[in-house]
């Protein structure tokens, strides 16, 4: 039985996010996948496409360990998501707001950022993350 957007979704936010697994976050892709970040600008570290399970890996897992602006953690119970089906069974859409956590003085901070997939065999095909790279980073 086909998984619905929601597991879908679920998966790739355990793999990902929460846990910081990148080949658990790879696994998530089917073998030719895409992942695009078509804000990330041209210079900066993280690439704006990668295709393929390895290639993800390897981008995600060095991610991971260069980590986010300093100090900040993502509050996963302040944050929220809603998930969009289409008229295309294989596409939906993510919206979320990711809040991050002040420190000291600095109050919380919240992202907020649409993602589309593109499901293929209960894997992600394409997944396109549009979110603003200088709050992530």
């Amino acid at each position: 039985m086909a998984r619905t957007p929601q597991q879908i979704f679920e998966s790739y936010i355990h793999a990902g996010p929460l846990s910081r697994d990148a080949d658990a976050l790879a696994e998530t892709f089917t073998e030719d996948g895409v992942f695009e970040a078509p804000f990330v600008p041209a210079a900066a570290d993280f690439p704006r496409r990668l295709v393929g399970r390895e290639q993800i890996r390897s981008a995600m897992a060095a991610q991971y360990e260069r980590g986010g602006k300093a100090g900040r953690t993502p509050n996963f119970a302040k944050s929220s998501y809603v998930l969009h089906t289409t008229t295309d069974p294989d596409v939906f859409i993510a919206e979320i707001d990711t809040v991050f956590d002040g420190e000291g003085d600095e109050g919380d901070t919240t992202a907020s950022l649409v993602q589309i997939f593109r499901i293929r065999d209960d894997r992600i095909a394409r997944l396109r993350d549009y979110f603003a790279p200088d709050v992530i980073d």
